[in-house]
């Protein structure tokens, strides 16, 4: 196989409670990517579709993880990317993710896959240390693994899946303006309250459970986020509002998707998922701000071949 054509989803990062460990893959939100064989050494970037993003692989999240990559691959040969970018970039919904983690991912199908998903990983977390100045794998994981993933560690990379009840469905919100990952990092706080970590570490490990479990209702009791919401909020018009319409319409629980300005919210079934939409459409509507709305189950199998 010289060549292929993939599927690279969105991803929500954080899910309220899990700053930096938890995430989840989307199924019908993503980017298309063509990689294929070239005979020069490296990685040559030929076509962005979508976005206006650098062509220079050094500067582009998907070159710099296809080279790391290639740095431990036993290759005499290069690769071509073209990138169809879905995800426009500063959306909260795994963008660079998508680009980094679908380029790693399909350089180690054409290759013959050498390296395990976990290796795919940490060089996909080289793209979002361009992107962002933090190598975090919240969002490359899902991507890679599908599903629920927790970081348990990224320093000796430790990452889980996480079983998913077949009826959880996403709604994500993206009001057509852009936050900036690091932007939203350099306001974050270094110090928390010890009685506010405290509840943080409960719904995290009650989130875990309530997938575990299929229990719907102990996951909305869980998708509360004391440490990093309360902040980040600010950056986001209408959040409360949203947030406040979504439960009203009967999501389990809302939250900002990764860094924002996207909002998700997590439901039991397609049609709640739906009224859900229509509830966040409604707010942003009066607000007077345009956006994109998706609906999407949760996805299982993460990058895939089209």
């Amino acid at each position: 196989m010289d060549e292929i054509k993939i599927f690279a989803p969105g991803t929500i990062a954080n899910v309220s409670c899990g700053f930096d460990v938890l995430g989840l893959a989307l199924d019908n939100v993503g980017d298309e990517m063509v990689i294929r064989k070239i005979p020069e050494n490296g990685i040559i970037i030929s076509k962005i579709v979508g976005q206006d993003l650098p062509l220079e692989t050094h500067k582009n999240v998907a070159g710099v993880a296809g080279l790391a990559l290639l740095a431990e691959a036993n290759a005499n040969h290069g690769f071509e990317i073209e990138i169809y970018k879905n995800i426009k970039p500063g959306s909260g919904i795994g963008s660079s993710a998508a680009s980094s983690a679908g380029a790693v991912w399909a350089i180690n199908e054409l290759l013959g896959k050498p390296f395990g998903v976990k290796d795919l990983v940490r060089f996909s977390m080289e793209g979002e240390r361009l992107a962002t100045g933090v190598p975090h794998a919240d969002n490359v994981a899902p991507a890679l693994f599908g599903g629920f993933t927790l970081v348990r560690s990224q320093e000796e990379l430790d990452i889980i899946s996480i079983p998913t009840p077949s009826e959880l469905y996403a709604t994500v919100i993206h009001p057509q303006i852009e936050v900036k990952t690091a932007d939203a990092r350099e306001i974050l706080k270094t110090n928390v309250s010890l009685k506010d970590a405290i509840k943080q570490w409960g719904n995290v490990g009650a989130l875990i459970s309530g997938l575990y479990t299929n229990d719907y209702e102990l996951i909305g009791r869980s998708l509360n986020d004391y440490i990093v919401e309360p902040i980040r909020s600010i950056l986001i018009p209408a959040f409360d509002s949203v947030k406040k319409q979504s439960i009203k319409a009967g999501a389990l629980g809302c939250g900002i998707s990764g860094s924002g300005p996207s909002i998700f919210a997590l439901s039991k079934g397609e049609a709640k998922a739906l009224e859900v939409a229509e509830a966040m459409k409604s707010v942003y509507n009066k607000v007077g701000i345009d956006y994109d709305i998706h609906v999407s189950k949760i996805n299982q199998q993460g990058i895939k071949i089209l």
